[in-house]
C-alpha cells in the first residue's frame, strides 16, 4: 500500500501584504532607503514602525534594529553588562542568545530547565545566590512562558535585572501581560521564521527612559535621535548622546516599510496559528509514545511551532525516526543531537563558552525532544495529515520496543 505524503513546505511563508509591497516598490524608486535619509518635514517608516509597535506592545520605547540578535546585545549593553560579568540564561535556547553575551564580553551561567521547557526555578534561584550574577536573559524558548509571577520574584529578591528575548513570544501573554513586559529591557525579532517577517529585523523595548536613550544612540542615530519614533524627552539625551557608542545597528527604511503592513494583522494571525498549533497537540496527544508539555492557564500562547516528546526511542532510533518522516514530506528537527544542524544546537555544542558544567536535567529533556514548524500556509486537513504520518512513522519503533 502507498504510503500518504505531504506535499508543503515548511519553510515557505506567506507573501508580505500588497500594501507593504506597494511602500517598498514607492521607496525603492526614491532610492530613500536609510532610515535618517529624509525629505523636509517627512517622518521615516523605521520611526512610524516603533511608534506602533511601542503602542501595541504597551510599552513607551521602542528602538527598531537591524536583527533579533543585535537587540539582545544592545539590551546587555544599555542594562550595564560589561566585560567578565555573569548573566544566567537558560540552557535550553538558540545559538544568537549566547552570542549575544560573548559579543558584549560577558559569560553566560546556563540555567537547568524543566519538563515543559521553561527555566528551571530551583536552579535558577541556586545559580543567582552561587555565582552572584545581576543579569538574568531569559529566553522564551519556542514560545513556552515559564511562570512570570515566580521568576520576577526571584529577580526581585536576588536583585536581577531581567532582560526578555522574546524572539518566539511576539503577542504572547501571561495572566494578561505581554511577553515582554516583565523585564527592563526586551529584545524581538522579525527574522523569516518569527511572527512578523522582514528576514532579518528586530526591536529593543522598554519603560525606562535612559536606557531608552542609551539604545537610540548605540543604535546608530548620531545626533539625529529625534527622528525617532518612540523616544523620551530630549533632556534624557542631553548627556547621553555624548557618552554612549554607536554600535550602528539600526533599521532600514525597507523592512520597516514591510513590517508595518503586517503589524496591524498581528492579532488574527495569532489566533490562526493557534487553531493549527491546537489540531496537531490534540491530535499528537492521541499518538502512542508522543507527549506534548503542559502549559498553564495564565499562558496566552503563539502556536508557530509546537515541540513533543517521543518518549519510546532512544538516541539511535530519533534519528531514523526524523529520517522516515521526512521521507514522507514531515520535516522535524531533534534537539537531542550532539551534533548542530542547521539552525538546532544544544549548549554543550557551542565550545567557545568555557567550563560549562553537564546538566543533566536539560540534557534528559532535549533527548526526547521534536521540534517542528507551524507556518500560516498549512491549514487544519494539512495537520491531521502531519500528525497521521508522524503516528505511523512512530509506531513502527513502539512496535519493535515492545517486541524485544
Amino acid at each position: 500500500m502507498t504510503k500518504i505524503r505531504f506535499e508543503k513546505s515548511f519553510t515557505q511563508q506567506e507573501g508580505i501584504p500588497e500594501e507593504g509591497i506597494q511602500l517598498a516598490i514607492k521607496l525603492m524608486r526614491s532610492g530613500r532607503l536609510h532610515r535618517y535619509n529624509l525629505e523636509a518635514n517627512e517622518e521615516s517608516q523605521a520611526s512610524l514602525l516603533e511608534k506602533e509597535f511601542s503602542l501595541w506592545q504597551g510599552v513607551k520605547y521602542c528602538v527598531a534594529c537591524a536583527s533579533g540578535g543585535y537587540a539582545i546585545q544592545l539590551a546587555l549593553r544599555t542594562c550595564g553588562v560589561r566585560l567578565g560579568d555573569k548573566v544566567l540564561a537558560n540552557a535550553y535556547t538558540l545559538a544568537p542568545v549566547p552570542g549575544a553575551i560573548h559579543n558584549v564580553g560577558a559569560h553566560p551561567i546556563f540555567v537547568e530547565i524543566d519538563g515543559n521547557y521553561h527555566i528551571d526555578l530551583f536552579d535558577l534561584e541556586k545559580k543567582a545566590t552561587s555565582s552572584k550574577a545581576k543579569f538574568l536573559l531569559l529566553s522564551h524558548m519556542r514560545g513556552h512562558i515559564a511562570n512570570m509571577d515566580k521568576i520576577t520574584e526571584i529577580c526581585q529578591k536576588n536583585k536581577l535585572t531581567m532582560i526578555e528575548d522574546c524572539a518566539h513570544t511576539m503577542g504572547s501573554k501571561w495572566n494578561g501581560i505581554r511577553s515582554g513586559n516583565f523585564g527592563k529591557v526586551s529584545a524581538f525579532s522579525t527574522q523569516t521564521y518569527k511572527h512578523i517577517n522582514s528576514g532579518e529585523g528586530g526591536f529593543l523595548t522598554t519603560n525606562d527612559a535612559e536606557l531608552a536613550a542609551k539604545a537610540v544612540v548605540s543604535s546608530g542615530s548620531y545626533m539625529l535621535y529625534e527622528r525617532h519614533g518612540a523616544i523620551p524627552s530630549d533632556k534624557v539625551f542631553r548627556n547621553i548622546r555624548l557618552e554612549a557608542p554607536n554600535y550602528s545597528g539600526r533599521m532600514d527604511q525597507m523592512r520597516a516599510s514591510i513590517l508595518r503592513s503586517q503589524l496591524p494583522k498581528l492579532e488574527k494571525n495569532i489566533k490562526r496559528w493557534n487553531i493549527l498549533y491546537d489540531t496537531l497537540s490534540e491530535k499528537l496527544c492521541e499518538i502512542d509514545g508522543i507527549t506534548i508539555p503542559n502549559r498553564s492557564k495564565k499562558e496566552s500562547y503563539v502556536g508557530s511551532s509546537i515541540q513533543f516528546k517521543v518518549t519510546n526511542l532512544d538516541s539511535e532510533s530519533i534519528p531514523k525516526f526524523v529520517k522516515s518522516c521526512l521521507s514522507r514530506g514531515v520535516d522535524l528537527k531533534w534537539f537531542g543531537d550532539k551534533e548542530p544542524k542547521a539552525f538546532t544546537s544544544r549548549y554543550d555544542s557551542w565550545t567557545y563558552i568555557k567550563n560549562v558544567p553537564v546538566l543533566t536535567k536539560t540534557l534528559s529533556v532535549l533527548e526526547k525532544t521534536i521540534d517542528m514548524r507551524i507556518p500560516l500556509t498549512f491549514s487544519k486537513e494539512d495537520c491531521a495529515i502531519i500528525a497521521k504520518i508522524i503516528g505511523s512513522e512512530i509506531s513502527q519503533y513502539n512496535l519493535n520496543s515492545s517486541s524485544r
